[in-house]
């Protein structure tokens, strides 16, 4: 066991005493330690990273090294267990290194031994803020390889709870990300008005989170009585409610301080990259697939793309709430237009085969592009199967935009990509 000892109170003379007031010899009072020897030469940097700089005639020298600081691995500020080592030249990130994996369970190594159904409650698992998207890129991928028809109403129900989802996963993220930076009630705010679509989300389907709702050929269950008209009232109070965030903190002197103009990038930059999403369009790049190449219904709605050109993590902020707007929109066009009645699941076999061959199927999820790329052998089980997630990719950019940030920057840059962690372990 550790022996502990009491310290005593430091003598008149500078020393620390012991029990007899005598001064022990733990300082030396001789010693200058503002002006240590060789104080006042100024010296380059070193490969250890240590100089000395010169204060001023008399003051003597301040000694500054490369400090190495880890940020993670923790929950608050990274959405996941997640850990970033930066290098600090005292305020200033000279270098920034992502370490992941903390939250890796193998899914797609899984599901070489899985059938496609079993499959889908692991798809809700990655993105876990935005599981409905999830489930519909692996059995859209399926449904390609066996060339299903999917049912009209089924289809209207998918565009609709994806929607949902889309408008979730963004209260999620401004709500967070504000909460980051400083701010507290609009997290508040985001999260009372999330636990409406989550409602909704439990009533559908018996589920708050991860909510295995989409079936290859359909979805699991039909809309409850009444469910649709819910949907309808909702779009119009988040309309109210999207007016009142932006004129709580859009135009906020203290907000755009610490985000106009921060984790700047071009284009070509962000197309290097592979990034998608807000983080695309931000550029000027106009790339949704929702648009771009259509799946589920898309095609049949009126809708814009949001798209700026700044780069900055201000612009990506701007772009997620007028997506907003925009799947508010979307969900108007398709309560107003679903089908009264109808089949929700369509002509499927009892065993799922796909036939042999390979596949990638893509669509827009809240973060991006995400994407499952199947390889089938013609069995139950797929041969090889990976998933294209937007977090991963967007996230590969973090450390050149920290590079030259100050460390206050750190969070926001970071918060602006939008990644969650469970997306980018997988």
């Amino acid at each position: 066991m550790a022996r502990l000892e009491r310290m005593e109170p430091a003598s008149a003379e500078g020393g620390r005493t012991d029990g007899e007031g005598k001064l022990r010899d733990t300082v030396d009072p001789t010693v200058d330690f503002l002006n240590p020897p060789g104080a006042g030469d100024e010296h380059e940097a070193t490969a250890g990273g240590l100089r000395e700089v010169k204060q001023g005639a008399g003051q003597g020298g301040l000694r500054t090294e490369e400090l190495l600081l880890n940020v993670g691995p923790q929950h608050p500020s990274t959405h996941g267990v997640f850990r970033v080592i930066v290098k600090l030249d005292g305020e200033v990130i000279r270098e920034a290194i992502p370490v992941m994996g903390y939250l890796h369970r193998g899914t797609e190594k899984l599901a070489e031994n899985l059938n496609y159904t079993q499959i889908i409650p692991y798809t809700d698992r990655m993105d876990y803020v935005s599981a409905m998207t999830n489930n519909y890129v692996l059995v859209n991928a399926v449904e390609k390889m066996m060339q299903l028809e999917i049912p009209e109403r089924a289809q209207y129900l998918r565009l609709i709870v994806m929607e949902l989802q889309r408008v979730a996963s963004h209260l999620v993220w401004w709500g967070t990300y504000l909460l980051d930076i400083g701010a507290m009630s609009p997290f508040l705010f985001a999260f009372r008005d999330r636990e409406i679509i989550i409602d909704l989300f439990n009533e559908l389907c018996g589920a708050r989170l991860t909510y295995n709702y989409m079936r290859v050929g359909g979805v699991k269950w039909d809309a409850p009585s009444g469910w649709i008209e819910k949907v309808r009232d909702f779009v119009p109070y988040m309309r109210k409610r999207l007016d009142e965030y932006n004129n709580l903190v859009s135009g906020n002197e203290i907000f755009l301080a610490r985000i106009k103009g921060i984790g700047k990038y071009d284009a070509q930059t962000a197309i290097n990259y592979g990034l998608s999403g807000a983080n695309l369009r931000c550029t000027g790049v106009d790339w949704d697939l929702r648009k771009s190449q259509p799946y589920c219904i898309y095609d049949q709605f009126d809708f814009d793309v949001p798209v700026s050109h700044n780069g900055d993590c201000y612009d990506r902020y701007l772009l997620r709430i007028e997506e907003i707007r925009q799947s508010l929109r979307i969900l108007e066009q398709a309560v107003a237009r679903f089908p009264s009645e109808g089949e929700t699941m369509g002509k499927v076999p009892r065993v799922i085969r796909p036939p042999e061959g390979e596949v990638y199927a893509a669509i827009e999820s809240p973060r991006g592009e995400i994407g499952c790329h199947i390889i089938s052998r013609g069995k139950q089980e797929p041969f090889r199967l990976k998933f294209r997630r937007p977090s991963f990719v967007n996230l590969q950019i973090l450390p050149k935009l920290l590079v030259g940030e100050t460390m206050t920057n750190l969070i926001t840059i970071l918060g602006g990509i939008d990644i969650v962690v469970g997306e980018v372990d997988a």
